[in-house]
C-alpha cells in the first residue's frame, strides 16, 4: 500500500471534495453520516452535466483516491454515466446527472432530523 497523508476520514473528505471542485461537479452536497449508519463517516453527492461528464468525475476521483491514499474504491456504474457509486471505505459519493439526482431525491432521504449538510 502506498505512503499516505490521509489520516482520517475527514482528510479524505477533503481530498474527495477537492477532486470534485477541480473537475467542476455542481451542487456538491456534504452529509455527515457518523452515529447514524455503519456504511461511512460520509456521503457526498453532486451532479455533472452529461454522462461523459459524470463518468469522467467519477474515473478522476477513483484515480486520484488510489494516488494519494492507496486505496482501491468500489465503483458502480460508470459504464452507463447516469449515476455512479464510488465506495472510498469511509467516504460514498454517488455523482449524478441533473435528471437522474432529482429523480431519486438521495439527499432528502438522508437529511433528517440533526443530519449536518454543507453545500458548495
Amino acid at each position: 500500500m502506498a505512503a499516505s497523508s490521509i489520516a482520517n476520514s475527514e482528510d479524505l473528505l477533503a481530498l474527495i471534495l477537492s477532486s470534485l471542485d477541480d473537475d467542476k461537479a455542481e451542487e456538491v452536497v456534504q452529509i455527515d453520516l457518523r452515529g447514524k449508519t455503519e456504511i461511512g463517516d460520509y456521503m457526498v453527492i453532486c451532479s455533472g452535466r452529461s454522462t461523459r461528464q459524470v463518468s469522467s468525475i467519477a474515473e478522476k476521483l477513483v484515480q486520484k483516491v488510489k494516488d494519494e491514499t492507496g486505496r482501491t474504491s468500489k465503483v458502480e456504474g460508470k459504464d452507463i454515466g447516469d449515476w455512479v457509486l464510488i465506495d472510498t471505505g469511509d467516504v460514498i459519493v454517488h455523482v449524478f446527472r441533473p435528471e437522474v439526482r432529482e429523480f431519486y431525491q438521495l439527499e432528502k432521504m438522508w437529511l433528517g432530523g440533526d443530519t449536518a449538510a454543507v453545500t458548495s
